[in-house]
């Protein structure tokens, strides 16, 4: 049978598809755009990934499908030629704290191996390489203890490794051997308990017990013989008289202490010791250089490299305030009269007054109060009817909440200290994560955690020029791993995210970076045959790096591969070999093939509206003028030092639409959202953030309202929808309740909600659907066969306005809803603000968690729109055109400048250029990413910007502008 040519795909009907019948080239690079909302994921993903991943899945035995997930069937009656499938989509990848970049793309368990391999360990003392101790070494060093120490010499047999140790523990038997000591407890061999092999154990081998003199040199030496024989090269000295503290003695045993010496058990190694201190390495394995294991983690923070520890600047939020004010922000919300009567008795301790100024205070009062006092101090209390004096110590607010957070059983309790906690690199580890051991091993003179610091572009070449420095030998062993870190590393570089660090925690990226990864990842393992299917993988990267994107992807797509990818950005739909534009319009109106074909046949497809774009026909317009910022109306920021900013002084004007441009990981979001908005967010809102590092921000005065629009989720349950977000529920329940009908049954507005009781179907509990459990398949959920749907009780279904339901509005259309509410203004002008950022195609009770990034972006936009304005906002946008067709950019286009028209300021990070060219103003930041980048490269109208030899936004501008004849503000149509 020869090998199939396409990918054939029959009567596609998964959400909004009507029928689609298309033929895909396999093994081609296939790009499928169209506008936001017509059915490209619904094609990409819901369908063609989809079905590949559960065929692949259900082909595996049931034992391997409980640990899968499996993807329900999508509507569709054929489809031919399909591979295993592989989706890439733009999710964080984890928010595992002990995930990093290292980690998820496994260069970290090949720095590991070599570290092992090759590492060299120095004694942190002296500095020096750490040699082996011989037996004669090890008996001097014994000798040396006290006089008359009773000593057991034990052979650790078996160090945190799991198993039953059955026949170790026979043949230790008939070698003479009486005891041993398992996970901390002494017995006779005969009588040691069934160990449990799910748990790991240590068991040390009693080889001798002895009493320190001077004669007894010949003795040790055999003991320790023995033991070094016995335990790969490892000996131990224990002290009879001083037993290990309790906790040491649990499950697990003394493998989660440090390794090396302690006043209990002195280890001995004929591997490697340092002399002068003493300091031994027990062995150098790979998991020593795991911060996953308690082998290797610090054991001050079990390896996250941060504590939560209680911060001094949450405590006192703003010094400017007076103690009576409420400077101490714990103590500032309560009624109880104590927290003033304890300031007034430190007061007259340290010379100060309620209506002092934090700040005004002497250095000595403000330590006092936030960490205690040596000396006493008498309070005198006073709560209404009682009144008493005290004399003590007091306790200091630091400690006091640390105290309470670590004894709390309340989950609520801890949660409210937490609020003026912050992380802090872990003081044991300096933040490396690994025990003093593991950072002792060092290649080239660097430890492994150093090398994790390094960005993605230093460590590339710091692996290269390695072999340099290693002898021969070592270069033998370490030639293979270095081409896999180094392979791994490049691929990383390709990507775009040669800026981050491999010690950069997981869950702080973006949900561009994490799927570059994820992509940087396959690459690595070098699959073919396989179907990708990649979620716009162009977002948050700069033009830059973009051509460095694509050809990764080509670079897939030749080792044999067919490659999906759901993109709007020109580039990518230029280079693919084949493009599907599904449309026409979005939602109901959407859902059909278009055009398809080469980029030239789209271009020359008259029906096409994304052909229109890429040939010029259409296109975004460049204001004839710019509006020209207000001098002195500007938020200024002075000094911000968060991340990889370097000391950055930048001013945003208001009443003007400014872009924040640079290539990815230049510092954009650090100086926007982490610095200004956190700052506008805390001081003008009265919000907790906590802002990066700056010195001050002047300008605050001018705006009244901050608002950031993300794209996190509207809402994390089926429950949450458009309407109930917007607001435009509850006058819908109104309108019902005020209905004759509902009146003369006596309904409330609450008799129309489906999540309290009464109005909604018990059945589903307002759901609409059953989930029904499936062991070894997926979850079905099953349309409820009491209400069919619907969510509410058939009485509730009674109350009808122009013939419809509570649950027919439900299921409308926001378009449809616009025109069904005409005459109710209060359901009407939020709905019509949802269709006027173009989402009038999606359901007005349409469940928040089917919502796209983008769609959920929008959603929050009309929410803000709908409101009254003040003329006084400032709106914070971070990549607001991620998901949208060159249309829908058109559109929303229209709508921020709206909001600028009207007196307000917006504020957008983007990488778009068909944003960027509107922009009244543009900060580029960078020049490159990470610690290359942090400054403002440059300010000022686009026009000024391509002048800029040292702005790479400059450059893709310019041809932009050149290009594209200048027109009026409104959009090309």
């Amino acid at each position: 049978m020869s090998e199939l040519k396409t990918i054939s795909i029959r009567g596609a009907r998964e959400h909004n598809l009507k029928g689609i019948d298309l033929d895909l080239p396999r093994n081609k690079l296939i790009v499928m755009t169209g506008l936001s909302g017509s059915g490209k994921s619904s094609l990409a993903f819901d369908t063609i990934y989809a079905e590949g991943q559960r065929r692949y899945v259900e082909s595996l035995s049931a034992y391997a499908r409980q640990f899968l997930e499996m993807m329900q069937k999508p509507d569709v009656d054929q489809i031919d030629g399909l591979s295993p499938a592989i989706s890439i989509e733009q999710k964080t990848t984890s928010r595992n704290p002990r995930s990093t970049v290292g980690t998820v793309t496994e260069i970290y368990d090949y720095m590991r191996l070599l570290f092992a391999r090759v590492g060299v360990p120095y004694s942190p003392a002296t500095g020096l390489p750490i040699e082996s101790q011989t037996v004669s070494q090890m008996v001097d060093r014994i000798l040396a203890f006290e006089e008359g120490t009773r000593l057991y010499i034990l052979a650790p047999m078996v160090r945190g490794r799991k198993g039953e140790y059955k026949k170790e523990l026979a043949d230790l038997m008939k070698k003479g051997f009486q005891r041993v000591k398992v996970d901390g407890q002494f017995y006779e061999i005969a009588d040691v308990p069934a160990l449990d092999k799910k748990y790991k154990h240590d068991i040390d081998v009693v080889v001798d017990r002895a009493v320190v003199r001077p004669d007894m040199a010949a003795r040790l030496a055999d003991s320790l013989e023995t033991c070094l024989k016995l335990a790969d090269g490892l000996a131990v000295a224990e002290f009879a008289d001083k037993p290990l503290p309790p906790e040491e003695t649990a499950a697990g045993g003394s493998a989660n202490k440090s390794l090396n010496e302690t006043h209990e058990r002195v280890l001995f190694s004929e591997k490697f010791a340092c002399p002068v201190s003493g300091f031994t390495i027990p062995e150098i394995e790979p998991r020593l250089f795991s911060f996953n294991n308690p082998f290797g983690a610090c054991p001050s923070c079990d390896g996250l490299g941060s504590q939560q520890k209680v911060d001094e600047n949450l405590i006192v939020p703003e010094p400017a305030r007076t103690l009576r004010d409420g400077a101490i922000a714990p103590w500032a919300k309560s009624s109880s009269p104590y927290y003033n009567q304890t300031l007034e008795a430190l007061g007259k301790a340290f010379g100060f007054k309620l209506s002092n100024k934090w700040s005004d205070l002497s250095k000595e009062a403000q330590q006092a109060i936030l960490q205690g006092t040596d000396d006493k101090i008498e309070f005198n209390y006073q709560d209404g009817a009682r009144s008493y004096k005290t004399v003590k110590n007091f306790e200091g607010i630091v400690p006091n909440l640390e105290r309470r957070w670590k004894e709390t059983d309340s989950a609520w309790a801890r949660e409210e200290i937490e609020r003026y906690m912050s992380a802090a690199p872990c003081p044991a580890c300096a933040g490396y994560r690994l025990k003093p051991e593991a950072l002792a091993v060092k290649i080239n003179r660097l430890h492994i955690g150093e090398v994790t610091e390094m960005s993605i572009r230093t460590a590339r070449d710091w692996f290269e020029v390695l072999p340099e420095s290693l002898n021969a030998k070592q270069n033998e062993i370490a030639v293979r791993i270095l081409k896999e870190i180094r392979e791994r590393l490049r691929f990383l570089n390709d990507v775009g995210l040669d800026y981050l660090s491999l010690s950069r925690n997981s869950g702080t990226l973006s949900g561009g970076e994490s799927q570059r990864i994820r992509l940087a990842s396959q690459i690595g393992s070098g699959l073919t045959g396989v179907l990708y299917v990649l979620d716009e993988p162009s977002i948050g990267l700069h033009q830059r790096d973009n051509a460095r994107l694509l050809d990764t992807l080509k670079h897939l797509r030749d080792i044999g591969n067919t490659v999906i990818v759901v993109e709007h950005d020109e580039d990518a739909i230029l280079t693919a070999d084949y493009v599907v534009d599904i449309g026409p319009a979005a939602g109901i109106h959407g859902g059909q093939v278009i055009a398809e074909g080469s980029p030239q046949e789209v271009m020359a497809n008259p029906k096409s509206l994304t052909g229109k774009y890429l040939s010029g026909e259409l296109g975004v317009a460049v204001p004839a003028e710019r509006r020209k910022p207000k001098k002195g109306r500007e938020i200024k920021v002075f000094g911000a030092r968060g991340n990889n900013l370097k000391n950055v002084t930048a001013a945003v004007p208001l009443g003007v639409f400014t872009a924040v441009t640079g290539v990815s990981g230049g510092g954009k979001s650090t100086f926007l959202i982490e610095t200004l908005y956190k700052s506008a967010a805390r001081r003008v809102m009265g919000a907790r953030e906590i802002p990066a590092e700056h010195d001050r921000i002047d300008g605050f005065e001018f705006i009244d309202k901050v608002i950031d629009i993300d794209q996190s989720p509207i809402g994390r349950t089926p429950r949450s929808n458009p309407a109930t977000y917007t607001g435009a529920f509850t006058p819908i329940r109104d309108w019902f309740a005020g209905l004759p009908e509902a009146k003369a049954r006596g309904y409330a507005p609450g008799r129309f909600s489906f999540n309290v009781k009464g109005g909604r179907c018990e059945a589903c509990q307002g759901d609409g659907v059953i989930k029904i459990e499936m062991h070894f398949l997926p979850d079905v959920y099953v349309t409820c066969d009491v209400c069919h749907g619907k969510r509410y009780n058939r009485e509730t279904l009674d109350v009808t306005f122009k013939g419809k339901s509570i649950a027919d509005v439900l299921d409308m259309t926001v378009e449809e809803g616009v025109e069904f509410f005409a005459a109710v203004p209060a359901v009407r002008d939020k709905l019509q603000s949802l269709f006027d950022v173009g989402l009038g195609y999606i359901k007005v009770g349409q469940q928040a968690n089917t919502l796209s990034g983008g769609e959920a972006q929008r959603v929050k936009l009309a929410k803000e729109l709908s409101k009254r304005s003040t003329g006084r906002t400032l709106y914070i946008l971070d990549e607001p055109t991620t998901g949208l067709h060159f249309h829908d950019v058109n559109k929303l286009l229209e709508m921020l400048h709206a909001l600028v028209e009207q007196g307000n300021s917006v504020v957008v990070i983007e990488h778009n250029l068909e944003v960027i060219k509107t922009a009244d103003w543009i900060i580029d930041i960078g020049p490159e990413g990470g610690t290359g980048g942090g400054e403002v490269v440059a300010t000022g109208t686009p026009e000024d910007i391509v002048k800029v030899e040292r702005s790479y936004t400059g450059h893709f501008l310019k041809e932009l502008l050149d290009r594209r004849p200048a027109g009026k503000r409104e959009a090309a149509e």
